[in-house]
Parts: C-alpha cells; structure tokens; sequence
C-alpha cells in the first residue's frame, strides 16, 4: 500500500413567490425523517429511516406533485440536482444552474434565484445546495459557475455580508490569475461546523488548474484553509512529480463530492485525475494526490491519512463519487469504515480512523506504455475483496452479436486495437479500454443500509477507445483548451502541448455497434447488492432494458446510467437514470421489481426521499436540456 501519514461579480435576480414559515420541529426529529443533506446525510449513505412507503405497498406510489421549472436550459445534459428538504422547503437546483425553494407537500415555487440575471449560464453541471444555520441565521450555499452564493433560506436573497455581496470568487486562490482560469464546482460542499468545505472542477487540460480542495466561513465567505491537491515544494507528495509540475499540471479535483465525519473532525474526499487524462510525459511519477481516497482534518485541512486508486493514471479513472461512511461487522464487532466505488468496478474498503484496508489489496503488475517519455507504472493496486463489479476482460465472444456480419465487423476491429486487460495504456493504434470512463461506478454513487451492511451500487458495463495522434504542432490557447475539454464529453478531441511534440488525445468516446449500442453483449447496466461485512455479493440485476435488443426469453438488456440508488427502512431501493426514462422500486432484499413509473424526460439524477406533513414522499429531477428546456421536481407518494 501506498500512502503518506502525518502526526498527527455577476448580477443576479430573486423572485419571492410567497413567505416561508419554518415549522417548529426539533432539529434532531427533523433530519430523521428529511433528506437535509446532499446524499441523505453527511456519510453520503443516500439512506432513509422512513418506511411510510414500503414493499407491501409501493405498487400504490402514484404522482403527488409536479412543479415545472421554466428557466430555459442551454446545456446537453438534463438536471443532476439532488433536492434537500428542510422545516418543509425542498431546496434544488436546475439545470440552469438556478436555485429554487419549493413547498415540499404542494410543490408550489417559494423563490428564485437567477444568478445569471436572465444571462445563459454557460452550460455547468450542478447536482445540488448546502443548508446552514445558526440559531436564525438559515442559509443556501451554492455555486454557479466560478461563483459560491449564500442566500437566506427564507426568501432566496443574498446574504451581503457573505463575500462580495453575497458571492465568493472561487478562481480567487488558485495557482494563477483569476482572470485567466476557469473553475466550477460540480458537487455542493459540505458543512462543518461554520465551515463550508468545497471541492471543484477544472478542464482536463494542459495548463488547467490544479484543484485545491478550500473551506470558507459560512457567515462571512472568508477563505479558512487550503490543502494543495499538487502538492507544493517541501509538502508531502511533492517528490511524487516531475520537478515543478506544480507550476503547469492541473487537475486532481473532487468534483465528484465529499463525506463527513463530523464526531471525528475528518472529511473524506474522492479525488480525480491529473490532467491530462490520456497523456502525462509531462507528470512523471505517481502524482499524489490524484486518484485518492484523502482524509483530512475538517477544521484545519491537515492531511491525516490517503490512499492512491491509480499510479500515474492514464484513464479519466477519475474517483466517481463520494466516499460512503459505513458500518461493518468483522470478528463480532462494529467497525466503522469508509467505502469507496471506483470507474474501474472496484469497492476499496478502509478503516475510518487509520486508513487501513479491510480487504486485502494487492499490487499486480500492468502493462507498460510504448508510447516515447511515457513512464506508465508498472504496477496498479487490485483488492481481492470485494469482486470488480464490472467487466475488467472481454475477448472476441463477448463481442455483439446480433448478426453476424456486425459481429465479424466489430471483431476486426479488436483485433486492430491494443488491448491487454485492464490499465492497457492509451497507444498510437488505439487502445480498447474497459471500463469506459463512465464506469464501473459513476457519480450517482452507492447508497448504505445500516440495517444489513449492503452496499448498493449502480455499474455500467462499456467499453471506450482512446486514440494518440501526432498533432499539427500547433499551440492551443487557454480559452480554446478550456472549451475542448468542456465539449470532450461529447467524443471531440482533447489538444495537450508538451515543450518539443504536440499531440491530440481523442478520448470519452464509446465503442459502439452498428444499433448505437456498447459494442460488447448485455448487461450494459447493473444493480448490485454487496454485503460489506463479507464482501460477497447478494444478488446482481440487470438494470433498464432496450426492447429492441433483447433477446426473446433472455433478460433484460440494462443501460448505462448516472443516477444512484437510495434505500429506505421501508425495504426498498429507488433508482432511475436509465434511457428508458423509469423510476423503478425494488425490493432491497430480493432485487425483485415492486413498482415503475416513465417520466417524462430522462431522470439523470439520485432521488430523495422525506416526510411532510406526516406523509413520506419520493421526489426526483427530471428533464432540462438544450432540447427540451422544460425541467421538473417530480414527487410520488401514497394515494
């Protein structure tokens, strides 16, 4: 194992719908039966006590409120937003980046804010707010853009006392100038204390910024600590890079979210990769702290223990999600514990307190890159528990088959393409890569049951190809490399300079087959119950279905999808995410289907779920894209 111990301003408008009247409950009655946090609670269990709803009587779920939101997105994907309901008031975000205040049991609108004034946001991906409160004093925390917003609770209006009017510059900090760099930030902080700790996102580019992980006063948006995710000279990790690549390499960011422990003072952090994400002569070594589960001190922001899920990575292996707290038994006793889902189909699993794996893992030697001052390593870490819960090797037969002419097409194919497992490094004539850089796991994440010690988890099964070519000796400019690796989603081409050789890696891209489809036989998608606490497998589902390509009599196909589970005490997993455009409920012991329901968009978004008004609700985001602007909260209960 490898790992470091140490002892130890934009306009903006408000639309004020009506007044909020915060019930009196007690705060401790109230997170029992809300869902006040992004991912349920500060563990990111994505877990509910609330069992109103349950396997005896989910087939009744039917629509309870629809509220419709108007803002226009201009984005290609649909909403992300995870919604959080405190004293009544569901919180959420749109696709547009706008935040929202909303009556949990009617669905009518509360507020708005519109931190653009009108203006298009640009196209971010936003999946949700913070709530904090001190006596009175109730606030929203969230970004748009580069921007971090503190609002009051009650009316949407912004705090002026917080930062410059009621918004911190987030690129202020960084390595660079703020004018000339580009930060986001995709997941919503986490609160400790007075502190609203934050990750971000920064484009996969040469000369992109690295991402410093920051806390900031919840009152007054001053900048509390830092810790250096590129670790600076005379920092620990630092000898883990090329000699100053600090100076130029950016990246190894959490956007993908962070847990709490809030009775130890630690957070733990899902970090990313370093840019670029296919190319990295310019990063010779491990590069700490990229691809690691970290945890630090909450109030300080000291390093207290990490470990690396991939060496130098090559991939986008990116951790996906946030890390789960959980709970397990080993030897009779309670172990507290921090689970993480990885791209790769991993579940790494360690102490809570020390850092130390509960299974063993093991470093196995991968193959080695034959492109020129590519230095891969030659050894990647493999836990032999729990099983990858997604395909690591395929060979010509689990190739589509459908015909036999695509199939015979896609094989020709294989075979030109370098592929030797799992960690094959990106090549000159293209290499297979499998998983693909959306999983595995995503960012949906996994949902925690203290109940049984299961993991919930949501896997993808496609393959990628990841294509190096000789470039046209022509330097990019920042903006230009910021707008590629915003676009890379969509398969474009990533440009990365280097001193004396320009090259194109062209990545993100999935293999498919003549329909559209991964180019490898179903499952494409997979919902899988994993038993912590023995690291085995309870059962395994396919998950969504394509009904032109399933086989009669065979199961169903699964898809691909995002979104993650939630599990109630009512016995139930809720998910969606898949293309089909479901909800779906199933039955946490069994993984049989209880109830579905098609939306009216695609719901690429973790559910919530909470009490108001004495009865539970489910309540979703679905919709909002360039395509079809109109976005919606949607929540079903009993009739």
């Amino acid at each position: 194992m490898r790992k470091l111990k140490l002892v130890g301003f934009i306009a903006q408008s408000v639309v004020l719908a009506a007044p909020i009247f915060f019930t009196g409950c007690k705060k401790g009655q109230e997170n029992n039966r809300t869902w006040s946090v992004y991912k349920a609670d500060a563990g990111s269990s994505n877990y509910s006590p609330l069992d109103q709803i349950n396997v005896s009587n989910v087939a009744q779920l039917k629509p309870a409120w629809t509220f419709a939101i108007k803002d226009n997105a201009t984005g290609t994907r649909p909403s992300q937003a995870n919604p959080i309901i405190v004293d009544g008031v569901l919180y959420t975000t749109s696709a547009s980046q706008h935040a929202y205040a909303v009556n949990a049991e009617t669905g009518e609108q509360l507020w708005s804010f519109d931190p653009f004034n009108g203006g298009e946001s640009g196209g971010e991906v936003n999946r949700g707010l913070t709530y904090w409160e001190n006596g009175t004093d109730k606030r929203i925390l969230f970004t748009a853009n580069n921007q971090l917003f503190a609002l009051d609770a009650s009316n949407g209006k912004p705090i002026s006392a917080f930062g410059n009017g009621g918004k911190v510059d987030m690129r202020i900090g960084l390595r660079d100038t703020s004018e000339n760099i580009y930060v986001s930030s995709t997941s919503p902080g986490i609160i400790y204390n007075d502190l609203i700790i934050m990750g971000c996102r920064v484009p996969d580019v040469y000369g992109a910024q690295p991402g410093y992980i920051r806390a900031y006063d919840c009152r007054t948006g001053k900048l509390v600590w830092t810790f250096h995710t590129v670790p600076l000279p005379g920092e620990p990790g630092y000898e883990t890079w090329s000699k100053d690549a600090y100076k130029v390499v950016g990246g190894v960011t959490n956007w993908a979210g962070m847990s709490l422990d809030k009775k130890r003072g630690m957070v733990f952090l899902a970090l990313g990769s370093p840019s670029y994400d296919f190319y990295g002569t310019d990063r010779k070594g491990e590069n700490l702290y990229g691809n690691c589960v970290l945890a630090l001190n909450a109030a300080t922001g000291k390093h207290i223990w990490h470990f690396q899920t991939v060496h130098h990575d090559l991939w986008d292996y990116d951790l996906p999600a946030p890390p789960n707290l959980v709970t397990l038994q080993r030897d009779g006793k309670s172990v507290d514990a921090v689970a993480q889902i990885t791209k790769q189909g991993f579940v790494f699993v360690f102490n809570r307190e020390t850092g130390e794996p509960l299974f063993p893992i093991e470093e196995r030697k991968v193959p080695a890159s034959n492109l020129p001052g590519e230095q891969a390593s030659p050894t990647q870490p493999f836990p032999v528990k729990p099983k990858p819960f997604a395909r690591q090797w395929i060979t010509e037969t689990d190739l589509t088959s459908y015909s036999a002419a695509d199939h015979d097409s896609l094989v020709r194919e294989f075979k030109s393409m370098r592929y030797e497992g799992l960690y094959t490094p990106p090549d000159l004539k293209g290499t297979l890569q499998l998983p693909g850089t959306r999983g595995g796991g995503e960012w949906g994440g996994a949902a925690f049951d203290p109940a049984t010690n299961y993991l919930y988890i949501k896997s993808n099964d496609a393959p990628d190809i990841i294509s190096i070519i000789k470039g046209d000796q022509t330097k990019v400019s920042s903006e230009s490399a910021a707008k590629s690796s915003l676009s890379s989603q969509l398969g474009t081409t990533e440009r990365f300079a280097k001193a004396d050789q320009y090259l194109n890696a062209t990545g993100y891209k999935t293999w498919k087959d003549p329909s559209g489809n991964p180019a490898i036989q179903p499952p494409w998608g997979t919902l899988h119950a994993l038993n912590l606490s023995t690291g085995e497998y309870e059962w395994q589902i396919p998950l969504g279905n394509d009904e032109s390509r399933q086989i009669k009599g065979a199961p169903e196909t699964g898809q691909e999808g995002k979104a993650g589970p939630i599990v109630t005490a009512g016995g139930l997993i809720f998910i969606s995410g898949t293309e089909d455009k479901k909800l779906r409920a199933f039955d946490k012991s069994t993984g049989k289907l209880l109830w579905q329901t098609t939306l009216p968009a695609l719901a690429n978004a973790t559910a919530c779920t909470y009490q108001a008004g004495g009865k539970q609700y489910v309540a979703i985001s679905v919709g909002g894209t360039k395509e079809n602007p109109a976005g919606y909260v949607m929540a079903f209960s009993l009739p």
